[in-house]
């Protein structure tokens, strides 16, 4: 009778595997399945208790699920056995195919070791197939569905009927095990990806915010703020500006995408916005407003991507600082100015012509010194006066400096023979000493001096030409420096210059009148800058006592 049930009870099992293993399919996380292929075990199988070991990322093997009996569960659930001890059990006892069965005769020896296990106490076998409680059998799963690379072990303990499985209830384990690796393993899978989505969703929920927070963080900024191209034909074209900069170059956005820094800069500039380097870089110039106006600001550059390998952007930071310039400015124009007249000031003139003077061979210098010594004796006598030595003029024809040094490329200039007009220009070093300015000053006060000396300054300023330097050294006395001229165009200007002051000047409704005396010098190179200031110094007075023995001779 029993062989004759045999298919139907191999039908029913079936059935019941079929159920298990639907059972696994429809688990939806990691956690479900694994207790869906224990509880299979005992449901589909006929085991009284299933235990499902699961290889751990650092191989060891831990009881992931269990079946059966809650306190077996509650007793072994969590815990770990070591790879090795595994390891140790997969290789002995008898192998049915891909399961392994440890007799209970062999199995005592596994009593010690450190894998989970459980079992409960029962009569001895009476018959050779009857199931001991210290039998064991293990169905291993492996991730391949066949292949070596484990990913767990099914445990199963007391069969209902109460024998060793035969050759049908090996392989109704056998496939059970291979299911049961299969659903895990797309278990895990699925919760793979769930991470990886939720992990995305948050990357992207962040990446929305981040986006948004740049958003505003650009449209409100206090200061311009532009998104430029980077690279290619468009290099430097706006692509995005906020409210800030348009405000602040007077165009609408949509305006200025049509335009790049380079399209916006002063012509002057444009060498330092060439300069400034595109990644990172930071600049300090003009850019251009609508109404043809140029504003001082400081640029300064980052670059962004787009994504890993996509196209890179210019993110540039536009500050103004037309009023720190200004300051700025103000503050360089009061140190080289004088703050009475607005003219260069003792330092700026001496700035400009130390700017210019190079030093020449002794033999050149004592050469140029020793006929300009003779020629003034002879045309005013000697009166200890130290000719002009030298004046550098960078473009104007001269020697060239023998020997190299830092002035390489520089090109001497000499003074003109003041005995003979031979065509040489020079650089004309006119010192003026104004006569009857401290009369004005004892009777009228100083208000009425300094609207004099502001005048005297307007009039000689007036009467040089654009490029001509008129400084105020101090008190009354005032420098004019004119390049590119003749001993008589230097005398003709120095009357120009005198005629210019003669007429009175109105004070407060008073008329007042000044002279002034000239003394021409000439700068040469292998001057120091008070040599040359010295000798126009020397000559103005020269000139002044001659003027003085004229007027008493025609007094």
């Amino acid at each position: 009778m029993e062989a004759e049930s045999e298919p139907y009870v191999r039908l029913a099992t079936m059935r019941q595997l079929h159920q298990a293993v639907a059972d696994l399919n429809r688990a939806r996380s990691l956690a479900d399945t694994l207790q869906a292929v224990a509880d299979g075990i005992v449901a589909g199988l006929g085991y009284e208790l299933g235990c499902v070991n699961l290889v751990r990322p650092d191989g060891d093997l831990v009881v992931a699920a269990f079946a059966g009996n809650d306190a077996a569960e509650a007793l072994i659930t969590g815990r770990v056995g070591s790879r090795e001890s595994w390891e140790r059990r997969l290789s002995m006892g008898e192998p049915w195919d891909e399961l392994r069965f440890i007799p209970h005769t062999e199995g005592w020896v596994l009593l010690d070791d450190d894998v989970p296990q459980w079992h409960t106490d029962g009569p001895e076998p009476r018959f050779e197939d009857e199931w001991h409680p210290l039998d064991r059998l293990y169905a291993p799963m492996y991730a391949s569905g066949g292949g070596m690379d484990l990913l767990g072990v099914l445990s199963v303990d007391r069969p209902r009927n109460g024998r060793r499985p035969g050759a049908w209830g090996r392989e109704a384990l056998q496939m059970y095990a291979s299911q049961a690796a299969i659903a895990i393993s797309n278990a895990r899978l699925r919760a793979n990806m769930q991470r990886a989505l939720v992990r995305l969703e948050r990357e992207q929920q962040a990446l929305r915010a981040s986006e948004e927070s740049f958003r505003q963080a650009f449209e409100y900024a206090p200061s311009g703020m532009a998104i430029a191209e980077m690279g290619g034909d468009q290099h430097g074209r706006l692509l995005r500006t906020n409210d800030a900069l348009c405000r602040l170059l007077g165009r609408p956005a949509s305006v200025l995408r049509r335009y790049s820094f380079a399209d916006l800069v002063h012509p002057e500039d444009i060498g330092t916005l060439l300069r400034t380097s595109a990644e990172g870089g930071r600049a300090e110039l003009r850019l251009g407003r609508r109404d043809g106006s140029y504003l001082w600001v400081s640029l300064r550059n980052s670059v962004v991507a787009d994504t890993a390998d996509g196209p890179r952007f210019l993110l540039t930071h536009v500050e103004d600082i037309e009023e720190r310039k200004r300051n700025e400015l103000n503050l360089a124009h009061r140190a080289s100015h004088d703050a009475l007249t607005g003219l260069p000031n003792s330092a700026e003139l001496r700035s400009r012509l130390s700017a210019r003077l190079c030093e020449r061979p002794h033999s050149v210098a004592a050469s140029s010194a020793s006929t300009a010594i003779e020629a003034l004796d002879a045309a005013y006598g000697d009166t200890g006066a130290s000719p002009a030595h030298g004046y550098r003029a960078d473009g104007y024809e001269g020697e060239a400096v023998p020997g190299g040094g830092p002035y390489d490329h520089h090109v001497h200039t000499v003074a003109p023979d003041e005995e003979r007009d031979d065509g040489t220009k020079g650089l004309a070093v006119l010192f003026c000493d104004l006569d009857g300015f401290k009369s004005i000053n004892d009777r009228f006060g100083h208000h009425t001096g300094d609207a004099v000396l502001i005048e005297v300054a307007r009039r000689l300023t007036i009467c040089v030409r654009d490029g001509d330097t008129v400084a105020r050294l101090g008190g009354d006395e005032f420098v004019v420096l004119a390049d590119g001229l003749g001993a008589a165009d230097a005398a003709d200007l120095a009357v120009r210059l005198r005629n210019a002051i003669i007429p009175p000047i109105r004070v407060d409704g008073r008329a007042v009148r000044v002279g002034a005396s000239f003394g021409i010098g000439w700068a040469e190179c292998g001057m120091t800058v008070e040599e040359v200031l010295s000798s126009a110094d020397q000559r103005m007075y020269v000139e002044k006592r001659s003027r003085s023995k004229v007027h008493r001779r025609a007094g």
